[in-house]
């Protein structure tokens, strides 16, 4: 469905608005231009997604100048009745996560409802909106509500075309014009649910994380809920689509199946019925050698692996495939047999590094893990030695856990592992008696030390260590900069529901939480979210700081007195992006948006946000020359895109 602006949303005149499109309408391109210093032509702006901006015009002696100038409301809110799946269930908008792509002083974006919106950049006055009436077919079953991180854009000789991905749907729109083409699959879109491995309920079928473009290719994964279970549930396949039919161009399988290498990681006939080992997070593409680089989630049942024995490949592996045929060239697992839902959830970071006076073109990852893993783009030997270590044994019946981990031996961990009594938050004594009274009976560990019945604790917790916001890298220092979350999960083994669960064991969702003292304070020390730069030439860390405000713990009575941190940290995905201008600038997932000098890691400017920031923010050049610095807020309540700006 399309909804051509004036819109009474947006717009406080339909006179105003239709004076604002006439002077602001993006032009119809007549050949493909190249991407200027301006553009933010990608989610992670490059197709290696470094999130590096050369913008320079903000810079350190001005940042803390920077003010509001524009927003944009999504509008969106819940919408309870019959849509709804589940009685009593109401659809719904989660945050607000888009990340807008730039490109010709002109933004595009996704809602969370999956709407697309084209936005003058200068004033954020919209252009035109496709509504895919995704709402239509209810609340997907993901436990956020609606979320979804971006869009592709694809540009030939005489066209631009704007590519969403939503749920089972892959749909082309014209850039210009905000419609459909039609001449894309059916009427505008292709069922991405139609050749995977086994046949799939679409309604099972999400996606988040937007496409890749690789010349006249679409490259794209998907999502599915970790909740499910059953035989055969959703699998996990990369595919590749032609830009201008929607003629699929190669599939691969993430779960090996007879006669391909690694089929015999899952064993006793576990490849024919185990679903997920997706690629739900953002892809990147070595332009220049056809490379494809994606990072791979967790088998079903994250928890519990006793009906899928074996390492099972190619889980939670960063897999290196020809980006034109879909041929595996390599892959390197970074957790075996995976039982904590340690997914690779960020894109990978392509760079060229200087290692010990030799030249490496080397692509990163940051785990949920806390670690970086770091290889050589065409061989996926490890840049440094990466060590299988021993790790605990599993006592949950059925269940064999892999006997050693991998461990890269640089970067250090730029997340705290594993988890002890020493742990427990001490800035009372009050707390810290609650904190161990409400930790009894649990079992403690290091990294990678299984669930059980009883209930473990893992650190990093189910949200890492890194997540979706991925890291950024500055070609100018050399430095990687990734955000982590710090607090731990209980993670406790139950039996499982026969009728809809593969195994005979699950994750108890009971008890399925991240333990508070005092009501909202975490039972481990603060801080509960920081940003780390990392020196990826010599795999040292160079500086760490808290990221993220929480006033509702500040302000709990059970701290009164308490001198505390000035930065408590924050718990949340959302990364950074560099510029250089010498800043970075993230949310973690706060309320307000940071800019930290990124060689020192002094906070120079703080934006406060008219609600949570869980989106990665991105820098542009508008039409009349500024640079702006947008990051998208809110959620189930209303949606709001602030753009900040210098006077």
């Amino acid at each position: 469905m399309i909804r051509r602006v004036p819109d009474a949303r947006v717009a406080a005149t339909v006179a105003a608005l239709v004076l604002a499109h006439a002077a602001c309408s993006p032009q119809q391109p007549t050949a493909s231009r190249p991407v200027s210093d301006g553009d933010w032509p990608a989610y992670g702006r490059d197709a290696g997604g470094a999130k590096y901006s050369p913008l320079a015009q903000i810079n350190r002696d001005n940042v803390a100048q920077l003010q509001v100038a524009w927003t944009w409301e999504t509008g969106e809110a819940p919408i309870p009745g019959p849509m709804a799946p589940i009685r009593g269930q109401t659809v719904r908008p989660g945050n607000f996560e888009a990340t807008p792509v730039a490109y010709d002083g002109v933004l595009y974006l996704t809602t969370p409802y999956n709407r697309v919106v084209a936005l003058d950049g200068a004033t954020g006055q919209p252009h035109w909106e496709y509504d895919p009436r995704t709402v239509e077919w209810g609340q997907p079953p993901n436990g956020t509500g609606f979320v979804h991180r971006g869009v592709a854009l694809w540009e030939g000789p005489d066209e631009r075309r704007i590519f969403l991905n939503t749920r089972w749907r892959l749909i082309a729109i014209d850039a210009e014009t905000g419609e459909p083409i039609e001449t894309f699959g059916h009427k505008g879109e292709i069922d991405l649910t139609e050749k995977l491995l086994w046949p799939t309920n679409r309604l099972h079928y999400t996606q988040t994380s937007p496409p890749v473009v690789f010349e006249d290719l679409l490259i794209i994964g998907n999502g599915v809920w970790d909740g499910f279970v059953y035989p055969r549930d959703p699998p996990g396949n990369i595919q590749a689509f032609d830009v201008r039919t929607g003629e699929l161009a190669w599939s691969f399988n993430l779960i090996p199946q007879p006669g391909e290498p690694g089929n015999e990681t899952w064993e006793d006939g576990s490849w024919d019925y185990t679903g997920h080992t997706n690629a739900w997070a953002p892809m990147v593409v070595d332009e220049e050698r056809g490379l494809l680089f994606a990072g791979i989630g967790t088998p079903s049942n994250d928890y519990y692996g006793g009906h899928r024995i074996g390492d099972n490949l190619y889980a939670e592996s960063l897999v290196a495939l020809d980006a034109r045929t879909g041929t595996r060239q390599w892959h390197y697992q970074t957790v075996r047999h995976g039982l904590w839902d340690f997914d690779l959830p960020g894109a990978p970071v392509l760079m060229t590094l200087n290692v010990d006076d030799r030249t490496v073109d080397a692509v990163a990852v940051a785990g949920k893990t806390g670690f970086v893993y770091t290889f050589e783009r065409e061989t996926g030997e490890p840049v440094w030695p990466i060590e299988e270590r021993p790790v605990p044994a599993s006592d949950v019946p059925g269940e064999r856990a892999a006997a050693t981990q991998p461990f890269p031996t640089r970067p250090p961990a730029f997340a705290a592992q594993g988890f002890t009594a020493d742990d427990l938050i001490d800035l009372t004594p009050a707390l810290r008696r609650e904190a161990e009274a409400l930790t009894a009976g649990f079992r403690f560990g290091p990294l990678f030390e299984p669930p059980s019945m009883e209930g473990t604790f893992a650190m990093p917790g189910i949200l890492g260590g890194g997540n979706w916001g991925g890291a950024a890298f500055d070609p100018e220092s050399g430095f990687l900069f990734v955000k982590s979350s710090e607090e731990p999960s209980l993670l406790k083994i139950g039996p499982a529901d026969p009728e809809t669960t593969v195994g005979d064991y699950a994750i108890d969702r009971s008890s399925f939480r991240t333990l508070r003292v005092a009501g909202n304070v975490p039972i481990s020390k603060p801080p509960w979210g920081t940003v780390t730069a990392i020196d990826i030439h010599a795999g040292e860390i160079v500086w760490q700081e808290p990221v993220g405000e929480r006033p509702e713990i500040r302000e709990n009575p059970a701290l009164a007195g308490v001198a505390l941190p000035p930065r408590l940290g924050v718990v949340g995905p959302p990364g950074p992006f560099v510029t250089a201008g010498g800043l970075v600038f993230l949310t973690g997932g706060s309320d307000v948006l940071y800019a930290f000098d990124k060689a020192s890691g002094d906070v120079l400017w703080e934006g406060r946000l008219p609600a949570q920031g869980y989106a990665n923010p991105m820098t542009f050049q508008a039409s009349d020359g500024r640079q702006l610095v947008v990051i998208a807020t809110g959620g189930p309540d209303g949606g709001t895109l602030v753009a900040f700006g210098l006077p």
